[in-house]
């Protein structure tokens, strides 16, 4: 009878978990429903205003259907697998303007996750796991850190890219969206932020390592 109270557990635990993960796909399915809806009419509003897409890429609106799918996809510990970024520029030409643009929505990943550490290091403050200079070393390491990882960011996944003309100064305007591996993004800020502590006395790298669970 033990054993076959086991068995019967194990596969009352299995039917429950196949359940679980069935549901959360549901609600997956209907969120990415409502973002193909947006998609259509935010790229309907675009087009309205004079938005464009180059020649050989997606309509706008398969683009927009991209980012919402990529925004909504998970890791295994269910967090965001994906930093999602805009960036916007106006430059005499289409390929100046798209590389000004794509420069600053790299810069705005950089921002994302200076603050998601940034608001990791506040919390160990709270919890007694920092004093007050190694708190303010490190604020002010994940500060210097945050252009040293856009600069070193290099290729990401280009997800929208839209142009429209200026009609008076003739110059185009670029509008884009990237994608960024989320843990890519964070490891590149912790150890940007490691090179920085290279130089300072207050905390030691392996000490961040272990405050972010590095």
């Amino acid at each position: 009878m033990n054993a076959l109270n086991k068995f019967l557990t194990l596969i009352l635990v299995m039917c429950i978990a196949v359940a679980g993960a069935e549901a959360q796909n549901r609600v997956k399915n209907k969120d990415f429903k409502t973002k193909l809806k947006e998609a259509k009419k935010e790229a309907k509003s675009y087009e309205k205003d004079g938005w464009y897409v180059a020649p050989g890429d997606l309509p706008l609106e398969k683009q927009l259907e991209k980012a919402y799918g990529k925004a909504l996809e998970e890791d295994e510990n269910g967090y965001p697998k994906f930093t999602i970024a805009a960036g916007n520029a106006l430059a005499g030409t289409q390929s100046a303007a798209k590389m000004q643009a794509t420069e600053l929505a790299k810069l705005e990943v950089a921002n994302a996750m200076s603050s998601q550490l940034a608001a990791t290091i506040e919390t160990q403050v709270a919890n007694n796991q920092l004093n007050s200079e190694e708190a303010a070393t490190l604020q002010k390491t994940v500060a210097a850190a945050k252009n040293v990882v856009a600069q070193r960011m290099g290729r990401v996944i280009t997800l929208v890219e839209m142009y429209k003309k200026n009609a008076k100064t003739k110059n185009i305007e670029c509008n884009v969206r990237i994608g960024y591996s989320a843990e890519l993004a964070r490891q590149m800020q912790i150890d940007a932020m490691k090179e920085q502590l290279a130089d300072e006395t207050a905390i030691a790298a392996d000490k961040l390592d272990k405050l972010l669970d590095m």
